[in-house]
């Protein structure tokens, strides 16, 4: 049996430009967060959490926003106490030397949330937390000289270690996830944009703090990952071609490669999905511009088994 989409839907496109998804299950619900803003690149950016019981009806729950900053690429998960944490990059309107700062939110409902607190330094954003047992772990990246990546551990989301510093990649490293294989080992999806811009694939045994790469020779942007319950790992990215498009492949650690079986309904200014494994299936929100103004996407993929 090969891959194969069970369905898709457009979940939501009310705002002029909506994008930057990610998704989760809590308390039997669906949340999908995504970035609300007139484009892609806007001072007005803010956060808009939905929710469904069914993955096919989806309502607001709320809308969160900063004044004078751009809240950009929200990402969501579920702490080790049970609540959800929400955080994101914010790009900062007000010239100055501080460009950007990365923020957090938290929630026992996902309805109601805490107020921002500022995590890790300035001008480094946290693009994605992964919870591995009672610590988070997340790789930023500078967007100010000198340009390089830190990897950081929290223990309760907020404040934030640096574990290591300036991670042995070049050519301005910056979107990365991490996920962790059943025997501890951290794997690495990391996006580059300078030099040959072609991604990394990294693994890391605990303290976490030295790193392997692996070139793995495409362009790619937005990657998220998953490790299914068999131990299969699932990427998700923007790759480019004439035009971008969401793509889902297989990853091989070994190799260090990645292997599309399957390219999403998607289009020109697209991906950065979430994924979820729920009963069976496949779960992925991702955004695109293919059919007009960029919207907010669920599809639902069956898997080989």
């Amino acid at each position: 049996m090969q891959s194969q989409m069970i369905d898709v839907l457009k979940i939501w496109d009310r705002a002029p430009h909506n994008a930057m998804t990610d998704l989760i299950r809590f308390q039997n619900h669906w949340f999908c967060v995504f970035r609300e803003g007139t484009d892609h690149v806007s001072p007005d950016g803010k956060i808009r959490i939905t929710t469904s019981d069914d993955g096919f009806s989806w309502e607001s729950e709320c809308l969160i926003s900063i004044p004078d900053i751009d809240l950009r690429d929200p990402k969501i998960t579920i702490t080790p106490s049970g609540r959800l944490m929400l955080n994101a990059g914010g790009a900062l309107n007000a010239p100055g030397p501080q460009r950007h700062q990365s923020f957090v939110w938290f929630s026992d409902n996902g309805i109601n949330w805490s107020r921002p607190a500022s995590i890790c330094d300035p001008n480094y954003w946290l693009w994605r937390v992964t919870w591995n047992g009672d610590l988070a772990y997340g790789i930023a990246y500078s967007t100010v000289e000198p340009l390089g990546t830190r990897l950081y551990s929290s223990r309760d989301g907020v404040g934030y270690d640096i574990l290591a510093d300036r991670l042995s990649v070049e050519n301005f490293p910056n979107e990365a996830t991490i996920a962790f294989q059943e025997d501890g080992t951290a794997l690495c999806l990391l996006r580059r944009d300078a030099g040959s811009a072609t991604a990394f694939l990294g693994q890391s045994l605990p303290s976490y703090e030295q790193w392997d790469w692996k070139d793995l020779g495409i362009r790619i942007g937005g990657p998220n990952l998953i490790i299914l319950p068999d131990g299969r790992i699932v990427a998700a990215i923007r790759r480019y071609g004439k035009q971008p498009w969401t793509s889902l492949n297989w990853v091989d650690p070994v190799k260090g490669s990645l292997t599309e079986f399957l390219m999403l309904p998607s289009g020109g200014d697209t991906s950065y999905a979430g994924l979820r494994w729920h009963e069976e299936i496949l779960w992925v929100s991702y955004y695109s511009s293919h059919e007009g103004r960029a919207s907010i996407y669920l599809a639902r993929v069956e898997l080989p088994r």
